[in-house]
Order: structure tokens, then sequence, then C-alpha cells
């Protein structure tokens, strides 16, 4: 066989990893291949290219050539490469994966994908913001989206969920409202993605549905630490279906494993400034370094009668089940484990549509995924040119599927034979089978046709309230914060007294707060309620990050700020207790080159000072010499690295000749808070990787009133 042929059905796409060119197979396996062997470059018709440097013209000098058709079909491929972005969750990044039942469900699903213990399904997820653009910032204050694609033996499963389980509105024909009033407004082209400006504050105080949804929002839940330290959730209410067709209500929770963590607002302004791409990278080293992150997949299950029984209408999207009232049942694991060969191919071209379930999954009449199941297959044709978007490798199911579907744009397989309907007398084709098909719930509705909103729907306040109660003071003074920050960008001061208004309804306290840091005098009257706020809800514990945090600091970075002289032992010790915890160490020095221990080697860096700020990291360390120290301290770049560690709430651990650097960044030595932890030896460094395990030092809070 020539050097460069290939059999049919084989990849000819290379990776380079560790300097060895690969080729990907059609199972997806890579084969290295030598360097030599290397395939030729083609056109995308397949002739070989000689020239790629130069176009074809007349003469060194002379006119180019229109008969270039290699130059005129790479730049024709250039000038289309762009699609159109989404609307919503334009800003994305995906991994694969697979999810593994943990037991059969077969009492409440016929889903296959819950028959057999064990099992592992291929899947592909998608995490993103909501309101910015594909170009915007990871740490912007938004919504996060958690879409899993499940490639089931019975078709495609998309759970289109968000890091929130709650949405702001009710019914989806309010959801070109709700995006218009949050992307930047249009006679000006700005906020990019930030909800601190007139139109969105406008809407969601003329909208008192969203009170709950605002209050997540307004928390540290919209600033994540990372994709792998959050929730996910499937936000409306579902059925599981069995072999008999009876149903049992859902409601779908992915838990992470390495538990939940948030920023701070001015580490997250930060973060943007310092790495916009803090969450893709975060994710992309992660998986490189084999820490593969995991999630349970959690379900609440209930039946009709405590649907009726329930404070609320569990068809409502604002509103959701406490964990306390219906515990999460763990059901399977989701393990993120490889990253895409191609970002456009796969992570942008992915379409998750809301309506993609499998046989024993069925929908509820929630009113807001009823318009996400019509929605979901039009969007995808204006984004991916064609109704044969699910011939795309990345959309197409992995279980065999039959159809008559044909033609169309870009059409890469259509049916064979004769028959292309059914039925036909030829006995070609698939045919509809009732038994292992698709079948919806036999739900009896009757009534008028009307345009309304249900009454049970109407309680607007009461879960907003118990979401309020169930944070930390800490919390609770970060969602303060933060509707006061977004409040002062409001420029319409009958907006602000609107949203005080309802903030009345949720809580006085927070209300006054607010107010008050807003500079008004007078408090407006509560706004209207429908129906009368509870105030008998109990705190839900579930409903904190902070009382959700990890066991361990695994999953977590700290960053050694570190200069010529540097402890060479302790250095190594801090090393070995970080990778024991299952937490990562990156070095942060005066240059790149690294500086010289105490025992002569090179530690060399992984950022520069003025690259590599504390707010990359979880935790810090300061293992310097006397005379570095005293460098370092005339260097606005470290001084801000240790004082940012320290405003931030973060386990700082120093050695005795850190203090000048310390003293400089304002950081008294003669009452160290407990997250100051001096070090000297290994025992030291295995104490501070312990202490790092509670993430936070919340008394410093009121010390820095950051």
């Amino acid at each position: 066989m020539a050097k460069n042929s290939r059999t049919p059905g084989t990849a000819t796409k290379t990776t380079k990893i560790h300097d060895q060119t690969l080729v990907r197979g059609t199972g997806g396996e890579l084969h290295q291949i030598a360097e030599g062997d290397a395939p030729v470059l083609t056109t995308a018709q397949g002739a070989p290219v000689s020239d790629d440097q130069n176009t074809l013209k007349y003469g060194e000098r002379g006119p180019s050539l229109i008969e270039d058709f290699h130059f005129r079909e790479k730049i024709f491929h250039f000038d289309h490469e762009r699609i159109p972005e989404r609307v919503v969750h334009a800003r994305g990044y995906g991994a694969h994966g697979y999810f593994e039942t943990y037991k059969s469900l077969a009492k409440y699903t016929r889903a296959d994908i819950f028959q057999r213990a064990g099992e592992k399904t291929p899947a592909f997820v998608r995490f993103s913001t909501v309101a910015g653009s594909k170009g915007s910032a990871d740490l912007a204050r938004d919504v996060r989206g958690f879409a899993v694609k499940l490639y089931t033996q019975e078709g495609n499963w998309d759970i289109v969920g968000n890091n929130i389980p709650v949405f702001f509105i009710q019914d989806a024909i309010k959801f070109p409202d709700i995006i218009h009033s949050v992307k930047p407004e249009p006679d000006r082209g700005f906020p990019q993605a930030q909800s601190a400006h007139d139109n969105f504050w406008d809407f969601i105080s003329l909208t008192p549905e969203s009170m709950h949804m605002v209050m997540w929002v307004m928390s540290d839940r919209a600033i994540p630490r990372s994709f792998r330290f959050m929730e996910g959730f499937g936000v409306h209410t579902f059925r599981f279906l069995n072999e008999k067709d009876e149903s049992t209500f859902v409601k779908f929770i992915w838990k992470p494993k390495l538990g939940l963590q948030s920023v701070v607002w001015n580490e997250a302004v930060k973060i943007n400034g310092a790495d916009p791409d803090y969450h893709r990278r975060d994710l992309w080293n992660a998986i490189q370094a084999g820490d593969f992150p995991e999630w349970e997949l959690c379900v609440q299950l209930f039946d009709q009668d405590f649907a009726d029984s329930f404070d609320f209408d569990i068809l409502d999207p604002t509103k959701l089940i406490p964990e306390e009232i219906i515990e999460p049942i763990p059901v399977g694991r989701l393990v993120l484990d490889r990253m895409p060969d191609n970002f456009f191919a796969e992570t942008e071209q992915v379409a998750f549509m809301t309506q993609n379930v499998p046989p024993g999954i069925d929908f509820s009449n929630d009113p807001l995924l009823q318009g996400r199941n019509f929605s979901y297959l039009d969007t995808q044709l204006k984004r991916l040119g064609s109704t044969n978007f699910t011939h795309l490798p990345i959309n197409a199911p992995k279980c065999p599927f039959h159809h008559f579907q044909q033609d169309g744009h870009m059409a890469m397989r259509n049916p064979v034979g004769r028959a292309n309907y059914q039925p036909n007398s030829w006995g070609e084709g698939p045919r509809e089978n009732p038994q292992r098909g698709f079948r919806s719930f036999r739900d009896e509705v009757e009534g008028p046709k009307v345009r309304l909103r249900a009454e049970s729907f109407a309680d607007h306040y009461s879960q907003a309230r118990q979401f309020f109660i169930s944070q930390t003071v800490h919390e609770q003074k970060h969602i303060a914060m933060a509707l006061t920050f977004e409040l002062s960008k409001v420029e319409t001061p009958v907006i602000r007294e609107r949203m005080i208004s309802h903030l009345l309804n949720i809580d006085e306290g927070l209300a006054e707060t607010v107010a008050e840091k807003l500079g008004m005098k007078d408090l407006p009257k509560p706004a209207d309620a429908a129906i009368t706020p509870r105030d008998d809800l109990p705190a839900s514990d579930a409903l904190s990050i902070i009382k959700n945090g990890p066991e361990s600091f695994a999953g977590r970075k700290v960053g050694v700020l570190v200069s010529d002289g540097a402890d060479a032992a302790l250095i190594k010790a801090l090393a070995a207790a970080l990778k024991k915890e299952g937490a990562t160490m990156e070095i942060v020095a005066p240059r790149i080159g690294g500086v010289e221990d105490t025992e002569g080697n090179v530690v060399e860096g992984d950022h520069m000072i003025d690259g590599g700020p504390s707010v990359l990291f979880d935790a810090v360390a300061l293992i310097v010499s006397n005379e570095g120290a005293q460098r370092l301290a005339g260097e606005a770049a470290a001084r801000d690295f240790v004082a940012d560690a320290f405003a931030h709430l973060k386990f700082v651990a120093y050695v005795k000749a850190a203090a000048p650097l310390l003293e400089k960044a304002g950081i008294a030595l003669d009452d160290p808070d407990e997250g100051l932890i001096a070090i000297s030896s290994s025992r030291d460094a295995g104490a501070f990787v312990a202490a790092c395990r509670n993430l936070r030092v919340w008394a410093r809070e009121e010390v820095v009133k950051l």
C-alpha cells in the first residue's frame, strides 16, 4: 500500500501529543505514525497540494490567477467558517465522558439507560454562560448552562439544564423578553454579559415571578469557582414511565463529587482581567492531568398524591422541592475524561434539545418546558444551516437508527433501496414498534381554551425568602452586596424603588440594607402580592454553598510565590502534601525561567509574578528568602498577590522571611488569624493543606470589608 493511501473509513486527521504524530481512527482510538508517514495535504476534493505558501501567479511579481483552485477553495471556506452564535448560552465549553448506572430503576422507568447496573453510556457535556457573547469572559455574574447529552442504546437523551434549579419566568412566551432585557441595550450595544443595567432590572421589577431566581443570581451561585465545583439541575419536572406506563414524577440533580465552591465578586472581576478563559482552562487542565471531574445524578421521585399536596405547583419552573422534603437518590455517576479533538466540530456544533428523550422518559405540562420543546428544534436549523444537523458526528446517535428522512441541504446519508416511505409493498425499510417505541403518558386533561396563569403559580415571594434565610450570614451579605452593585448601575430611580418594594416581601432586613446602600431615604411600600408571602418555610441547608463545601482540598490549586534562596525542602514537602490531598501546585516566580533554591536547583516558574496573580489560585504560599522578600516587597505585582489573597479570604502560608512582604501588603503579623499559617517543616505544610479544606477564612470578611 502506498505511504499515504488509506482504507475506506479510516480517519486522516492527525494530532500532536508529546511530539508524537497521532491519527484518530473511526472508533476514536489514536494510532502513532512515523513523522515521515504524515499524510499529504490535499484539497477538500482530495487532490494533493504541492505548495500551500504561495498563490499561483504569472511571474514572480505578476497577477494572481483565478485558476488557482487550491487558493480559491481555501479562501472560500475561510470566508464561511463562522456560523451564527447561539442566541443564549453562546459562550460554552464541553467535554466527553460517560455515565455509569448504579442500579436498575425498572420499577420506575423503562428507559434503557436505567436497566442494568454498571453499564456505561457515552456522554458529552457543555457548560456555558447565558447572557454573554462567545467572546465574553468566563466569570460574568450569570446563570451557567449544564447540558448533558447521553448517547443511550435507544436514542439520544438531552438533559438541558442550568446550575440553578429555578428560572426567571413561568411561561415560555416570556423567554424572548427576559433575554432581550439582559442582552446589551439595543441603542448603545452595551453592557456585555452583564445584568447591571436598566433594561434588565426594569423587566425584573415588573415581573414578580422572577424574584426567586433573582435571589439565586445575586448569590455566589452565579460566580462559580469552576465547572467542576457546581451543581446542575434539570429545572423542570419530568416523568418516568415503566413498562406498564405507570408514571412517577422526577426532578434531576447533578451533584459534584468535589463539592460546591464559588469566588467572591472582587475576585471574579480580577479573574476576568487576568484570565478571561479561567473556567475553560480549569476544565482542560484537570482532564489533561487525569483528574477527571465527576458528578452523581440524583433524582427526586414523587407521585401524584405528593404533587397534589405540595405547597407549590410542581409544574411551576420558578419553584423547587427542598431536599429536606424529598431526598435526592443517587442513581449513577457522570465522569468527564476526554476533551474534544476540535472545539468547533464538537462543542460549537453540538445541538441540545429538551425534546430528545428515550422511551421511559416523558414530559410534564410545565409551560416553560413545553415551549422549550417547541423552540429548540427550530434554532438548530438557524445555527447549523440544515435539517440534517443530526448527521454531524457529535449529534448523531451511537445506537442503530433507521428512518425515511432524506435529501435536504448537506445530506450525508440517505435511505437505500426502492422504498423511501411506509407502508410499502416491497417489504423494505423500518416499521414502528408499539412495544419498544416511545409512548407518552395518557394524561387526562380537560378545560376551556384560555390564555391565563394558574392561580397555583401565583406565590412569587415565599421560596425566594426561603432561599435567602437558608444562606449563611456571609452568603446573605453577598446577596445584599450584589443587589446593591447591580441596582447602583440602574439610572432610573423608579426601577430601584420597585425592586426594593419586592425585596420587602422577601426579607425586610435585606431590603433595608440595599436601600440604605443606595442612599434611599424612604422605603417604598411592599409590592402588591397576588398571594400573601409565607414566613413559615424552614431553611434548607442544601441551598447554601458554604454548607455544602468539599471534605478535602482535592481538585484545588495552590500558588507558591518563590524567590532565589527559597527553601527547597519546604517546596518539596508542600508539593507532596498537595499531591496526597489530590490538589496541585503552581510556581509563581519573578521570572519565568524560575529561581535557584537552597539546594542549588532551578525551580522553574509556571507564571511570572505579573501574569500569575493570586486570584488564579485557591490558596497561596510564600516561600522566599530574606533578600527575595525585600526585593518582592518593592514590586506592586507581588504586593497585590499577597494583599488580594488576604482580601479574598484565602489561606496564606508563609515562611518567617516573608514578613516584610506581608507587612508591605498591609497584613499585620502581630495577631494573625487562622488563615495566616507560618510554615517551616513538612508537618507545617501538611497542616496548611488540611486547613485549606475550609477554602475560605470567612471570619476575616469583617476585617477586610471587601
